[in-house]
C-alpha cells in the first residue's frame, strides 16, 4: 500500500477512535454510493454525522480541512441522501470533517461540526 494510503488509513482509524470516545456509534466507514465515499458515518442521539477524515503529515501546505472541495461536498450530499432513504431513516444530519495531521511525534485530531457552513 503506497504511504499516503496507510496515512488515510490511520486517519481514519484516529478518528473512529476519537468518535468513538465522544459517545458516538459507528454506524459505517468507507460507505460507497455511485463516484462518493463516506469516510464515517456515526451517530449521537437524533444527529446523524458524515465524516470527511483529511490526513495530512504536515501542515505545511495548508490545513486538512481546506483540501474538501465544493464538488466532493455534492457527491457526499448525494450519498447521504441515499443513505437516510435506503435505511428508512429520521434523523438531523451533519457534515464534519476531522483533521489529522501530525505535530511533532503526535498526531493533532480536530473535529470540525457544521464544517461546510464554515467555508
Amino acid at each position: 500500500m503506497a504511504e499516503h494510503n496507510e496515512l488515510g488509513k490511520l486517519g481514519e482509524e484516529l478518528a473512529v477512535e476519537f468518535l468513538q470516545k465522544k459517545g458516538y456509534d459507528i454506524l459505517e466507514t468507507n460507505w460507497v454510493f455511485q463516484k462518493a465515499e463516506i469516510d464515517i458515518i456515526a451517530q449521537k442521539e437524533n444527529i446523524l454525522a458524515i465524516v470527511e477524515v483529511k490526513t495530512r503529515s504536515s501542515i505545511d501546505f495548508g490545513l486538512p480541512q481546506d483540501f474538501v472541495k465544493p464538488k466532493k461536498i455534492q457527491l457526499l450530499v448525494k450519498a447521504v441522501n441515499e443513505y437516510v432513504i435506503s435505511n428508512d431513516l429520521d434523523v438531523e444530519i451533519r457534515f464534519d470533517i476531522i483533521a489529522v495531521y501530525k505535530e511533532g511525534k503526535n498526531h493533532k485530531i480536530e473535529h470540525i461540526e457544521d464544517a461546510f457552513y464554515h467555508f
